[in-house]
């Protein structure tokens, strides 16, 4: 900058004291590294100079990194730091590469926990909400983000949600919505549905309530009209991790089956059920409906322990993984179903692990070879049968068929292949396969595949010709057909709370839904309510509710749910390349999106995640963006891990206690051997080391490590105790050590700036020790640059700087060409070091003689590739594979230098002398070795 000062120019000579010379500017004793100053002034450079707003710029490349935005709970935590950090590592160092960088940040500000925080507090959700935004606003803005505010929005205020619900209405023209009566969780505390992951041990995950089951409309986006999409587009993302694309891949779920016809005796609709294994059709012992199947609402008409049982069912959870662990119970409800090939009459069972909101909430029910069934059927009784056999019994028949003195053997290795049992004297196949099922009857159900027998005109086929020759039939037959199915369920948008965005739907006075008209969104959430948190106020308020017909004008309603909070994180990220657009997004979206490097936690991989992705392929065929995918690469960072500790109550409660109460005990060697409380000096147990967590009092306030130690400080410790994608274990100690290291530095590059000139570099002057240190300056930029670049390993690039740190430190030369080998290495460290610890390196790359320049707008360091070649190299000499000493060696020496300077070398002659050298291998740059 140039002509008149501007306001952080003034704060930074006051802090400097600076002077014209560069040489000055540092002018400052080791304790007058004061990192609130340091931080506060560059801070306001920052600001002032709007360091980090962008604009589009086609002639550079862009780069846009994204953290996942948060919710505004009211302070950061760790895990918030960490997250944020890693992003602004990588959009600094981006942006020294010559990159166009947009790293924007919003708050997800609807939802549920500001809805029991209001209640808590007396208070209205939206004024809670936004003092907290402000609160966590400063807090980022101390940690240094280098963040464009200016496209900063809050996804509760009416300019944001109005898009969405434009959005929705045009979907609902496109038949994309509907509305339907489903099966859910519902939580009667805190009034609303929960997602099968809010449901813990059946009760809700706030309130702690007894979740039911209630049938209710909900509005639903067609997210399975994509499905296959979804799936294929996980082979197009090379740079997310394979975690995650797997578990996508399962919660998709796509197979291949047979959808298969079962009529009822008495003439009750047929049952329909899909199956991915129809090689076990002629296994079929009973079929199993959902509780809320229409043939069990049909026998609770008339059979009250079957409407008694429907009942107990209403108060399990629709989970799969509960599903899949509860006691498996069921009740008969004396229908029968007729099987499709045999004609066989088979009872109809409710069953509790059938869900009606997978497939058609009816399953083919074969224990012989499905364990869940297996373990109903031998609860209740009923019939199992045997219709598969493993490749080792077949082959076992087969020999029995050639040689029957090998009956024994044969059936006893076969049988032992899949149970593990002996066999007596078994006669021929018929005992084989006897003891095969009553194996299978007593041991569990077979589940592999194998050989169909007992299966009729099946018998002797595989899996895949049993597939096809049933489908086949059934076809022919109008009895079944091949479909592909998937695990998938549409997205149900719907909430019964009040802190959310309205559902921009009108009901007329016949209860038809029509979409609020353009022209009149956004229908606006009133913001000063009163707030009870028993009913929302919308739906309380009658006047609210009030509209007109968009059709004839006519008395109409409005919709009083509001959208689940998962719509406003799908598009969020949309809207950050647009800001103040008058639809969703403008063409400033296609320059930015897709978003180059997303940051988030793995908890968020099957629902943020794919909804993420669903909705930009929504925008994509509304014609708002290019692009298939909403982002290139994702990283996952892993959690932030702290010690817990704890005292019991008299009745044997734990009463949870804060680490930084907590003093620990050591021995002489520095082992913890216990811990007291700080303020009563008695012992406290300590719990091992969790996730930190409100309920278990183990998080650290990241606003008090600040004030103690500056935010650098723990920025550096973030990125340092652990790679990004691994748990970080929070450690005060380790913290301590970091503030060390840039204590240090700065002392360092005070006694260097401290003298009189730094000449250039001139390679062709250097010495042996300055072309080392050169050498080592140049590996550390290649070693940096990769670590940041391809690798994210953030911990081993602050090592490498470490480690230059420690050489220029031990470098005492104070020639011309000494000093200017020092110069090119501070400068190296404090550029390598901007993108985590950039406030101090703010403050050293001016002191280094660059006045008042944003670092980031500096190019990357380049190694220079003249640099890091070596005029010698060490090798080890080995005789007959033992180390035995090093020799140095010119780099262009030949393999006969290299021979004799092995044999001559002290430590090694005393293990050759007198010996026959048999050979002598030289692997250049590396290794000799003598072979006697």
């Amino acid at each position: 900058m140039h002509g008149a000062k501007s306001p952080a120019a003034l704060v930074w000579r006051t802090f400097f004291n600076a002077q014209p010379a560069p040489g000055a500017i540092l002018n400052m004793t080791e304790k007058t590294y004061d990192p609130q100053v340091v931080e506060a002034a560059a801070q306001t450079f920052w600001t002032t100079t709007r360091a980090f707003e962008v604009v589009e710029d086609p002639s550079k490349p862009k780069f846009f990194c994204l953290s996942m935005l948060p919710y505004p709970s009211g302070a950061l935590h760790m895990g918030h730091v960490r997250n944020y950090t890693i992003g602004d590592v990588i959009s600094r160092y981006q942006r020294m590469l010559g990159k166009n960088v947009l790293q924007p940040m919003g708050w997800d500000a609807f939802g549920l926990p500001a809805e029991n925080a209001a209640i808590a507090r007396n208070t209205a959700p939206a004024k809670w909400t936004y003092a907290n935004i402000e609160h966590m606003r400063s807090q980022l803005k101390t940690m240094g983000y280098a963040i464009d505010w200016s496209r900063e929005f809050a996804t509760c205020k009416p300019e944001y949600y109005v898009h969405e619900q434009r959005m929705f209405t045009r979907l609902m023209q496109k038949g994309l919505v509907y509305r339907k009566n489903s099966i859910v969780n519902w939580d009667p505390v805190d009034q609303t549905v929960l997602a099968n992951e809010q449901v813990i041990d059946g009760r809700g995950w706030r309130s702690g309530a007894v979740v039911e089951k209630r049938e209710i409309p909900q509005w639903f986006l067609k997210i399975t009209d994509y499905a296959q999409e979804l799936l294929d587009g996980l082979d197009k993302l090379p740079g997310w991790p394979e975690s995650v694309k797997t578990m996508q891949r399962n919660w998709i779920g796509r197979s291949e089956g047979l959808e298969i016809r079962f009529d009822i005796e008495g003439g009750a609709e047929p049952v329909t059920v899909f199956t991915t294994r129809p090689d076990t059709l002629m296994g079929v012992s009973f079929i199993s409906v959902a509780a809320e199947h229409p043939l069990a609402q049909l026998a609770a008409k008339t059979q009250p322990e079957v409407a008694a049982f429907i009942e107990e069912c209403r108060h399990g959870g629709t989970a799969e993984a509960d599903i899949e662990t509860q006691e498996k119970k069921g009740v008969e409800t004396h229908f029968k179903a007729i099987h499709p090939i045999t004609g066989e009459t088979l009872p109809v069972w409710v069953a509790n692990f059938v869900l009606m909101s997978y497939g058609t909430g009816a399953v083919m029910a074969v224990p012989g070879h499905d364990q869940r069934d297996w373990e109903f059927a031998t609860k209740y009784d009923l019939l199992i049968r045997m219709v598969i056999v493993s490749d080792g019994i077949r082959d076992a028949i087969r020999e029995l068929g050639r040689d029957a003195a090998g009956n024994k053997d044969a059936m006893s290795a076969a049988l032992g292949e899949s149970r593990a049992i002996d066999v007596v004297e078994p006669a021929g196949e018929v005992d084989l396969l006897e003891e095969f099922e009553k194996r299978l009857i007593v041991d569990g159900a077979f589940t592999d595949y194998g050989t169909l027998v007992n299966s009729g005109e099946f018998d002797g086929l595989d899996f895949r010709g049993a597939f096809d020759a049933i489908a086949t039939r059934l076809e022919q037959e109008g009895k079944g057909a091949r479909r592909v199915n998937f695990r998938l369920r549409d997205w149900g948008v719907s909430r019964q709370r009040y802190w959310g965005c309205p559902i921009p739907v009108i009901y007329d006075k016949d209860g038809n839904a029509h979409p609020v008209p353009e022209d009149q969104l956004p229908v606006r959430l009133p913001e000063d309510v009163e707030f009870t948190g028993v009913k929302s106020p919308i739906k309380a308020d009658p006047e609210w509710r009030k509209t007109v017909s968009p059709v004839d004008g006519s008395p109409a309603e409005r919709e009083t749910d509001t959208f689940d909070t998962f719509m406003e994180s799908s598009w969020y990220y949309a809207r950050y390349t647009s800001p103040g657009a008058g639809d969703m997004v403008d063409g400033r979206v296609n320059y930015w999106a897709p978003v180059d490097q997303y940051i988030g936690g793995i908890e968020h991989a099957i629902l943020h995640l794919l909804y993420f992705r669903f909705y930009h392929k929504l925008l994509r065929d509304c014609g708002f963006v290019d692009s298939d995918e909403p982002a290139i690469n994702l990283l996952c960072q892993g959690m932030v891990v702290a010690e817990t500790f704890y005292r019991e109550d008299a009745q044997g409660r734990k009463e949870w206690i804060n680490p930084a109460d907590v003093e620990m005990q050591r021995d002489d060697k520095g082992r913890v051997i216990g811990a007291v409380l700080k303020a009563d000096g008695q012992t406290v147990s300590i719990g091992g080391t969790e996730k930190m967590a409100k309920s278990k009092n183990n998080g650290v306030d990241p606003e008090s490590m600040v004030r103690k130690y500056g935010a650098d400080t723990v920025r550096l410790f973030a990125m340092f105790a652990a790679p990004p994608d691994q748990s970080l274990e929070w450690n005060e100690a380790g913290v301590e050590g970091m503030s060390r290291f840039l204590k240090r530095l700065w002392r360092e590059l005070h006694a260097h700036v401290a003298q009189p000139d730094h000449p250039e570099v001139d390679a062709a002057k250097l010495d042996a020790a300055q072309k080392t240190l050169r050498r080592q300056i140049h590996e550390t930029i290649n070693k940096v640059s990769d670590d940041f670049g391809r690798r994210h390993a953030f911990n081993t690039a602050i090592a490498a700087l470490m480690e230059l740190l420690n050489a220029v430190t031990k470098f005492d030369d104070m020639s011309d060409q000494g000093r200017a080998v020092r110069h090119e290495a501070f400068e190296t460290i404090v550029l390598l070091l901007n993108p985590i610890t950039p406030h101090i390196c703010h403050a050293l790359w001016q002191s280094l003689g660059h006045g008042e320049t944003l670092i980031e707008d500096q190019p990357w360091p380049q190694a220079d590739a003249a640099a890091l070649v070596r005029d010698s190299v060490t090798l080890a000499v080995q005789v007959n594979g033992k180390l035995r000493g090093t020799i140095e060696v010119v780099a262009s020496a030949s393999k006969e230098e290299c021979e004799r300077a092995a044999l001559a070398e002290p430590s090694v002659r005393p293990h050759v002398d007198g010996q026959t050298i048999r050979k002598v291998v030289v692997v250049p740059g590396k290794i000799v070795n003598i072979v006697v």
